[in-house]
């Protein structure tokens, strides 16, 4: 909505037609006899043995999933293993010309691509960063077992002749790779990845991803830290054709597209993203056939004309012949170098085996696959190796015997239980409680520069504005002040948040009507003044995007804070949020951090479908810490702890309450410099001895009133208490006070059916069962929709149901007559019906 850019009627309206120009589809044409002038003959040979490792190495584990073991040597994989077998020559190809600052993210099945692009770094990195590598990732701990001689392991010729660093780091590879996907210890994510997972930053090689399309908007956001941190290299984006239909891919699609990077971003940001979308078109996902049955364009490559002016370069390639895609890739580079991107490629390639082992590939005819198994690329670019006098017969047989004797050594190195152990979870303090969560304060992610700001702090107007403001809600004599004259939550989390842009360079924002606009709901209003186009900047109407970029370029190393507009939206981006930024610092064995904040604004006034609070949903996700601030001083607090945080914070906002000012802290209220409030810490926000009440959210002023009603009506004095977080949870405050109280409700704007406060009531019945004398009891939203805001007070708890609860189930009030019926026949009738 920047007001430069104006949306003019004739323009909109004027006639005319939208040209598009060819698409090329599989030009390249050149013999490998041609290519003698651009390649080395060693480069030429590589290309083959890069080829035959992976055929190799993913034949040996198609042989573990069907037979129980390789070579006689028996073991059983339980794991998955999606094989690639027929598309090493796309995967090589792709590799051939790409660094270490190059990163490639995959799907399921790229075990190809792993292998192709750490050979392909193998190659290029000197030999003592390759020594370096190996000695520190993970201690060295990979390295000491691929040292490890074994008695069964054959010692064959080397796979690198004139480098001994090189030719071990061809063992730590296949070593390293094929551990993880055993489930092991020493593999590259310590066995917490696994087949689908897998993935080794040093090399460039970054997390591949078990949900189809799962890569494509990471893979953006990755590349949008390369553009605004300014570093080298590109993304790849290596996900199946099939992806193309899924929502998340289109999503990250239009985000790399977006127009404002190449016209609003100022230099030297501006520019496309260094991205380039690698169709891996084996032509089916899983039994599904994009051409003729679940796809409708035919040729995929033509997907790109849609997307922007210039049809994101769109190219169809022959993936059955490396020294095409090697072709491919360096004119791609080219064009991402001028800032010219994104790029899609549809790289044609077939799969010989099946979606996974198990599959029997009842949906296709076995002369189809011979036919490609006719052209193999191990056969055709083999003969014409020989056929160019490049290698001999004899050199073959040695290169075959090298590479199966390398991955019968990574065989019995992985399946080794005393050398390769498998991390005990069942142990306190076990691999996973320790890495589900970083638990780091890092306040700035690059101490090397400094943020990059287009005001004094002093200068920004909003600043200036808040100055005159009370930090406090309670005036001198005692009363409350007006809301307009003092700090409300939203500008305490304005203060929090430009503090740490000021901090923090690789700090950045987004979302929907984030820029001018200042945020919805009035948060980041003062932000657009301070901070260029490439650190704020307005997101497309892209709930998935939003969410999965963020984690991508938290990945690479900066920190994200974006917004998901109303609570109701986070089904837009559910896999975003559940499965991959929740799940990325354990799945790769505590190696990476998420420092990711998602800002959710739970609303009310506006129905069913804006008006929901989702905490618990996010609660239940492993891996989420989850945040629910109900004052402008926690709220402050909390962001700063989130903003410094290296883990992923779901950061929880009531409408209700943005503009509420602070009535707990005296007259100080909200500190004017930084301070954080422990994520996870309960606070007690008024003291008494009869009755405890736990509020989560908004409903922490509702527990108040009600409060004041026990207290003036019935001479009973309520311990309120604010959860303030929902994950993580320290009871030792609440567990204190009902030990005091021996009763407790707990309150929030959830549904009541599998609300969170379910699960906080049973852990304190369970832990403090000596000391209640009533059942915890929870009082939340009726299991309805939400209606419409004029009737809003039949469905949110209020101070009245707060009440009634207490004189139903906890203790009687003397002449108290409940508003509406909450006995427990009403509670099982509600269960019963579903309601």
């Amino acid at each position: 909505m920047p007001k430069s850019l104006k949306i003019l009627p004739d323009e909109m309206r004027r006639a005319g037609q939208i040209e598009f120009t060819p698409i090329p589809l599989n030009q390249y044409r050149r013999t490998l006899k041609e290519e003698l002038d651009r390649f080395a003959r060693e480069d030429l040979v590589r290309i083959y043995r890069d080829m035959l490792i992976i055929r190799t190495f993913e034949s040996m584990l198609d042989s573990v999933k069907k037979t129980g073991g390789y070579r006689g040597i028996a073991y059983n994989h339980r794991g998955p293993a999606h094989l690639s077998i027929g598309q090493e020559a796309a995967a090589v190809g792709q590799a051939f010309l790409l660094d270490v600052n190059d990163h490639i993210f995959g799907s399921h099945r790229s075990h190809g691509e792993i292998l192709a692009k750490g050979l392909s770094a193998i190659e290029k990195l000197p030999e003592e960063t390759l020594q370096q590598i190996m000695e520190r990732y993970w201690d060295g701990a990979t390295l000491r077992v691929v040292e490890k001689r074994v008695e069964q392991a054959p010692e064959g010729p080397p796979l690198h002749k004139e480098s001994e660093v090189r030719n071990l780091a061809i063992d730590y590879l296949l070593y390293g790779a094929l551990a993880e996907i055993f489930g092991r210890e020493t593999g590259f994510n310590k066995g917490m990845g696994g087949s689908m997972h897998a993935f080794f930053p040093p090399f460039g090689i970054y997390p591949n991803n078990a949900i189809v399309g799962g890569s494509a908007d990471i893979s953006v956001g990755a590349a949008l830290y390369k553009r605004v941190q300014r570093k080298p290299g590109i993304v790849i984006c290596n996900i199946g054709d099939a992806a193309i239909t899924c929502g998340p891919t289109w999503e990250a699609m239009c985000f790399a597209n977006m127009d404002q990077f190449k016209t609003l971003f100022e230099e030297p940001y501006r520019g496309g993203l260094p991205i380039i979308f690698n169709f891996v078109n084996n032509f089916y996902g899983m039994g599904g056939q994009l051409v003729g049955e679940t796809g409708g364009f035919g040729i995929l490559a033509r997907v790109g004309a849609g997307l922007n002016a210039n049809q994101m370069h769109a190219e169809r390639i022959d993936g059955y012949n490396p020294l095409a895609v090697i072709d491919a890739i360096a004119r791609k580079k080219e064009i991402l170098a001028k800032g010219e991107g994104p790029v899609l490629l549809d790289t044609v390639t077939y799969r010989y085996s099946g979606h996974s082992p198990s599959d029997a590939s009842s949906y296709r005819e076995k002369s189809e696959v011979e036919e490609w198994q006719r052209i193999d690329s191990l056969i055709t670019y083999r003969r014409e190796l020989l056929e160019a006098g490049l290698i001999s017969e004899s050199e073959l047989e040695t290169m075959q015997q090298a590479v199966e004797t390398a991955i019968l050594r990574a065989y019995l190195k992985a399946i080794d239980l005393d050398i390769s152990p498998r991390a005990n979870l069942f142990q306190p303090g076990c691999l996973l409680e320790q890495t589900m969560f970083s638990n780091q304060h890092v306040e700035s992610l690059d101490n090397t520069r400094k943020p990059v700001t287009l005001l004094p702090h002093q200068e920004n107007p909003r600043v200036q504005r808040l100055a005159s403001r009370s930090r406090s809600g309670i005036g001198p004599d005692g009363t409350p002040l007006p809301k307009s004259r003092c700090i409300g939550i939203r500008d305490a989390l304005f203060e929090a948040i430009l503090d740490c842009f000021e901090t923090d360079p690789t700090l950045i924002a987004y979302g929907e009507e984030n820029r001018d606009w200042g945020g919805a709901f009035g948060v980041y209003q003062g932000l657009t003044e301070s901070l260029p186009y490439h650190r704020l900047f307005n997101a497309p109407i892209a709930e998935g995007a939003i969410v999965g970029t963020a984690v991508g370029y938290a990945l690479e190393g900066g920190r994200a804070l974006v917004e998901i507009m109303y609570c109701d939206f986070i089904g837009r981006a559910g896999d975003e949020i559940f499965n991959q930024l929740a799940k990325w610092q354990a799945m790769s064995g505590g190696l990476l951090r998420m420092p990711v904040v998602v800002r959710v604004s739970v609303g009310s006034k506006y129905g069913a479908q804006h008006s929901q609070d989702w905490t618990s949903i996010c609660a239940h996700i492993p891996g989420l810490k989850v945040v629910f601030p109900a004052t402008p001083y926690d709220a402050k607090g909390l962001m700063y702890a989130a903003l410094t945080g290296t883990d992923p914070v779901i950061f929880f906002e009531s409408q209700r309450i943005y503009d509420q000012p602070e009535l707990f802290h005296g007259a100080e209220g909200v500190p004017e410099g930084r301070y954080m409030v422990p994520i996870g810490q309960p606070d007690v926000k008024r003291t008494g001895e009869d009755i405890t009440i736990l509020s989560v959210g908004a409903t922490l002023y509702r527990a108040l009133e009600a409060a004041d009603t026990l207290e003036k009506e019935y001479n009973l004095k309520a311990e309120i208490i604010d959860a303030r977080s929902l994950v993580p949870f320290d009871y030792a405050p609440v567990l204190e006070s009902v030990k005091k109280t021996g009763r407790i409700l707990l309150t929030s704007d959830a549904c009541e059916r599998g609300s969170i406060l379910q699960t906080f009531a049973a852990k304190i019945a369970h832990f403090a069962f000596d000391d209640l004398d009533a059942p915890p009891i929870v009082v939340g939203a009726r299991n309805w929709i939400t209606p419409p805001d004029e009737i809003e007070e039949s469905f949110f708890p209020y101070p009245s149901d707060i009440l009634d609860a207490i004189h139903t189930h906890i203790l009687p009030l003397p002449g108290y007559t409940p508003k509406r019926v909450c006995d427990k026949s009403d509670l099982l009738r509600r269960s019963r019906e579903g309601v």
